[in-house]
C-alpha cells in the first residue's frame, strides 16, 4: 500500500547571511543555517505521524515544506503521489493542494478578526470555487460549537473555541491530510484533552491522515501511531508509539523521557539535560548530538550515523545497544 505522504532525503538551508555589502567591507563568509538536514519518512493513509522535539529541532519547517508554504533545498515530499515543488501540470497540484490543510499553533493569530466566523470557515470552500450552503453551520456543530456562532467574530470565544473554529475551517475543503503545528500548546490542560478528542473522533469518522508536531509527549502518547524524534533538523529515531514509549533506543529520546513530568515524579533525583541545541549555522561533525551524549566516543565525533533498524526502532546512533 502506497503511503499519502513520502518525504525523502529533505533538507532545508536558509541563507542568514549579513547584506552582500556588509559582508564586502567586513569581509565575512556567507552564513547558511540548516533547519532540516536528510529526513525521510513516510505517512500512511489514516495515521497520525507525530514528530517530537526540542524547540529549534526544525519541526514547524518540515510542516511548511508538506504543505507547500517552503520549498525544499534538497530532497522530496510527496503527496498522493505528486511532488508539489517539481509537479509541472497546474490541475495535480491544486487537486492535491485541496487535500492539505493546516491548523496552527495559536488560534487567534490565525483567524482574521475582521471577519465573521462564518466567512473564516467558509473561505477554502469558496476558494475552491464551492458554493457553500449553511456549511459553517454544519461544521461548527461538528467541533462541538453551535451553529449560531456562526455570525460572531473571533474575539467573542475562549481559547479552546478558537481552535475549534480552526479545526472546522480545516475541514471545511474535505481534506485528506491535516498538518497540525503545536494545535494545543496554547490551551490550558482540561481543554487541550477536549481538542484532543475531538481530533481523533473526526479522524475516525472522515478518514483523515495527520502530522503532528509537538514538544508535548503526553499528547504525543495520546495521538501517535508512529513518532519520529528530531534533533537539529535531522531524524534520530523513528518507531511505533508502543515501541518507543516502552524502550527509547537513542540517547536524546531517553533524554526527553527522563526530563518530561511525571505523576509520581515527587521528590526523584533525576540529572536535568546538559547543554543546548548547539548552533545549527555551525553544526557539531559527526553526530549532531555527541556533545550532550553519556555514550559518546571518538566514532560518534567523526562519522555522522546512519538510520538503522535495532528492534523496532530505526536509530541514527553507532551505540544504540
Amino acid at each position: 500500500m502506497k503511503p499519502l505522504v513520502s518525504v525523502t532525503h529533505l533538507t532545508r538551508i536558509f541563507d542568514v547571511s549579513k547584506p552582500w555589502l556588509n559582508r564586502v567591507i567586513e569581509r565575512l563568509p556567507k552564513s547558511l543555517l540548516t533547519a532540516v538536514s536528510d529526513v525521510s519518512f513516510d505517512i500512511p493513509q489514516n495515521s497520525v505521524y507525530a514528530l517530537v522535539g526540542e524547540s529549534g529541532s526544525g519541526k514547524s519547517t518540515i510542516g511548511k515544506m508538506v504543505v507547500g508554504l517552503l520549498p525544499p533545498t534538497e530532497g522530496s515530499v510527496t503527496i498522493e503521489g505528486v511532488d508539489l515543488a517539481r509537479e509541472q501540470d497546474p490541475e495535480k497540484i491544486e487537486k492535491v493542494r485541496s487535500d492539505i490543510q493546516m491548523i496552527f499553533q495559536d488560534p487567534y493569530a490565525s483567524l482574521n478578526p475582521r471577519w465573521r466566523v462564518k466567512d473564516i470557515i467558509e473561505e477554502p470552500a469558496v476558494a475552491q470555487g464551492k458554493k457553500p450552503e449553511a456549511l459553517a453551520e454544519r461544521l461548527l456543530e461538528q467541533v462541538g460549537l453551535a451553529a449560531e456562532d456562526a455570525g460572531k467574530f473571533p474575539h467573542e470565544f475562549s481559547g479552546g473555541q478558537r481552535q475549534r473554529i480552526c479545526i472546522a475551517r480545516a475541514l471545511a475543503s474535505e481534506p485528506r491530510l491535516i498538518v497540525c503545528d503545536e494545535p494545543t500548546s496554547a490551551l490550558d490542560v482540561s481543554v487541550q484533552a477536549q481538542v484532543l478528542n475531538l481530533m481523533s473522533d473526526l479522524r475516525e469518522d472522515l478518514g483523515l491522515t495527520y502530522l503532528f508536531i509537538t514538544h508535548d509527549l503526553t499528547v504525543v502518547q495520546h495521538m501517535a501511531d508512529t513518532v519520529g524524534v528530531l534533533y537539529l533538523g535531522r531524524l534520530v529515531e523513528e518507531a511505533p508509539r508502543e515501541a518507543l514509549f516502552a524502550d527509547p533506543k537513542h540517547p536524546y529520546t531517553r533524554m526527553l523521557f527522563d526530563a518530561a513530568p511525571k505523576m509520581d515524579g515527587f521528590g526523584r533525583e533525576i540529572e536535568p539535560p546538559e547543554g543546548e541545541i548547539p548552533d545549527p549555522i555551525n553544526p557539531p561533525p559527526g553526530c549532531a548530538f555527541h556533545p550532550r551524549c553519556p555514550l559518546a566516543t571518538d566514532l560518534c565525533k567523526r562519522e555522522r550515523p546512519e538510520p538503522r533498524l535495532v528492534g523496532a526502532s530505526k536509530v541514527a546512533c553507532h551505540h544504540a545497544e
